[in-house]
């Protein structure tokens, strides 16, 4: 997949704000009317959040032309020895053991009806029950992917934190009162620790300058690594990752688990990495700012520079 498509995610380009504030809206309603105290309105949202981020970036996933993007394998819906492919009967699916259900009360298990498909998952989810331990079961029985449950399990901590699913807002991970600079080195080699190339870009700055959230997210991962000194990992609604490395240290009112946004303090600028913990000062001070993509299957890496260049427009 080409990085103009997912650039366009993280620059937020969309739609006009009307239509897609309407669709939002949409969304919403059908989230708050098949949620109930045993499957809140966000365990539904981060699921088919989920859906509608691998159907941009999967070609062999038929992309849903509705608001909800969530989608039920044929034979998950209407049983694996039912003998009539278009059944939308209740009865004959439950027969069946199949699993789609009727969410609008009109007597048809829809597998493509909004109401129907998230009704048919929510029964699923409360079957388990409401907690994140009941949750994280629910997502494993159904996907059997841990990657993908801890993607889902990071979005629901998001729209339940900000209590929205309109979190597409992004910021230039250095402050505007700041010295800085950078260019596209995506893909050039790298030869420390054996030959790679470069993920990511390269932002110059002196020791100590301030780096901040990219976006909306989860901090997943913090500490030391080889490669990347002291370093931050956040997973954000869209599948995304981003990478924060050669810090000279982070801000100590931040954690894993936390949540972020665009903004939030991360930590500053240094000069860490390339050798065991501590080891700082083999190369200039930057930011390193990696972004990665999580298509369901596999995660690979893609180039930054353009939504930076969007981002410091912005700002």
């Amino acid at each position: 997949m080409g990085s103009i498509f997912i650039f366009s995610q993280l620059s937020s380009t969309s739609v006009s704000a009307q239509s897609e504030s309407e669709v939002i809206d949409e969304r919403m309603r059908h989230y708050f009317e098949s949620s109930s105290e045993l499957v809140p309105w966000y365990h539904l949202a981060a699921i088919d959040q989920y859906e509608r981020n691998i159907q941009q970036v999967r070609p062999d996933i038929e992309k849903s032309p509705g608001p909800i993007s969530l989608q039920f394998p044929l034979e998950y819906w209407i049983g694996a020895l039912n003998p009539n492919s278009l059944d939308t009967s209740p009865l004959s699916i439950s027969f069946f053991g199949g699993n789609g259900t009727d969410g609008n009360g009109d007597g048809v298990a829809d597998r493509t009806n909004p109401s129907d498909v998230l009704q048919t998952m929510a029964t699923h989810l409360a079957f388990y029950g409401p907690n994140e331990a009941e949750y994280k079961a629910a997502l494993w029985h159904y996907y059997k992917r841990e990657a993908t449950v801890n993607q889902i399990l990071a979005i629901a901590k998001l729209y339940r934190h900000f209590g929205t699913v309109e979190l597409d807002a992004h910021t230039f991970p250095i402050p505007k009162r700041y010295h800085y600079s950078y260019r596209g080195t995506f893909g050039s080699s790298r030869g420390w620790g054996g030959r790679r190339i470069h993920e990511g870009t390269d932002l110059f700055a002196g020791y100590g300058v301030p780096v901040v959230a990219t976006s909306y997210g989860v901090i997943e991962v913090m500490g030391w690594n080889n490669y990347g000194g002291w370093r931050i990992g956040i997973r954000d609604n869209h599948n995304t990752y981003h990478y924060y490395a050669h810090l000279a240290y982070f801000d100590k009112g931040i954690k894993e688990g936390d949540v972020v946004e665009p903004g939030t303090l991360l930590g500053y600028v240094g000069s860490s990495g390339y050798g065991k913990e501590g080891t700082s000062g083999k190369f200039p001070p930057h930011l390193h700012y990696g972004v990665y993509k999580y298509n369901g299957r596999t995660e690979w890496s893609f180039d930054p520079f353009p939504a930076l260049r969007n981002w410091e427009r912005q700002k």
